[in-house]
């Protein structure tokens, strides 16, 4: 099933969202938006789909996501039901980062949370103590005056970007976009394999676009990444044979084929080291969270 576009939702008094959800307005389906997304999950529990991740959630989680990187959220039935005594709440930030614009977010003032933004498109997990101490403005932010939520909203960005705290969701391969680097070599890297997953790719051929050895190409993308090429390369295939498992209506081997592989075996077992689960298992958990079930 392919995710469904939600426009952006500004007013003329505000040029970002701040909303709280209560109940059944929390429900919303597999959707995507230009906005980056910050939802703090006050009060309950489900799981989540933000790219390719499947996890679970509860009272207190935090989730920073990128804009474009389809997610869901499948509360339990209890924190949405109608007839319940003590209904879920969460409160959600939306906004572009071209609110911000150019020149401000190229001041070395604000060089963390220019990296920040480049690394939640993958979607970032808020945990330990920031996500502790950030619901206090959170919700200041609901109440606050249009220049206060400014001003909050770039204290939370400061926060979050100075955490060591975030833990990454979804593989570098679901959303199949080399922006969020300014390293050049890594952003060739990164263009060569978007382009090219789908075909057979050897070491020595990435290296030579970089002008370098492959034994020094190797060391240097491990260096820069903390990964392997071969690992990157293979969360980029699993990645999208990820999004075509909820997207599409393909079989496992006509996607196997699709993402690069020759081998169905050799997928199978590089699918299940990335997601933990096979294919089948991970599309069938992705229906029945799809289903409420």
């Amino acid at each position: 099933m392919k995710p469904t576009l939600r426009q952006i939702t500004t007013t003329p008094e505000s040029s970002f969202l701040v909303r709280k959800d209560v109940g059944e307005s929390m429900l919303n389906n597999w959707h995507y938006h230009p906005e980056v997304e910050l939802l703090y999950i006050k009060k309950s529990s489900g799981t989540w789909l933000i790219g390719d991740h499947i996890g679970n959630f509860d009272n207190g989680d935090m989730v920073l996501i990128g804009a474009n990187l389809p997610h869901c959220f499948r509360h339990e039935y209890a924190h949405i039901n109608k007839k319940g005594i003590a209904p879920g709440e969460s409160i959600c930030i939306k906004f572009v980062p071209e609110i911000f614009g150019d020149t401000f977010l190229q001041l070395p003032e604000t060089k963390v949370m220019r990296q920040l933004l480049a690394k939640c498109q993958t979607g970032l997990q808020i945990t330990g103590k920031t996500k502790n101490s950030l619901p206090v403005t959170i919700e200041k932010m609901l109440t606050a005056s249009p220049g206060m939520k400014l001003a909050y909203l770039l204290f939370l960005l400061e926060e979050i970007a100075a955490s060591k705290e975030c833990k990454p969701l979804s593989s570098a391969g679901f959303m199949l976009s080399p922006e969020g680097t300014n390293r050049d070599k890594i952003k060739l890297a990164f263009e060569y394999t978007f382009n090219h997953y789908q075909e057979k790719i050897h070491l020595g051929q990435v290296a030579a676009i970089l002008n370098m050895t492959t034994p020094s190409f190797c060391r240097y993308f491990k260096n820069k990444t903390n990964k392997t090429y071969i690992q990157f390369l293979m969360e980029v295939r699993i990645g999208f044979a990820c999004r075509l498992l909820v997207e599409d209506e393909k079989n496992v081997s006509e996607i196997c084929y699709e993402c690069g592989y020759n081998n169905l075996s050799h997928f199978n077992k590089q699918f299940k080291t990335i997601t933990k689960k096979t294919p089948l298992a991970y599309r069938g958990d992705y229906l029945k969270m799809k289903m409420g079930s």
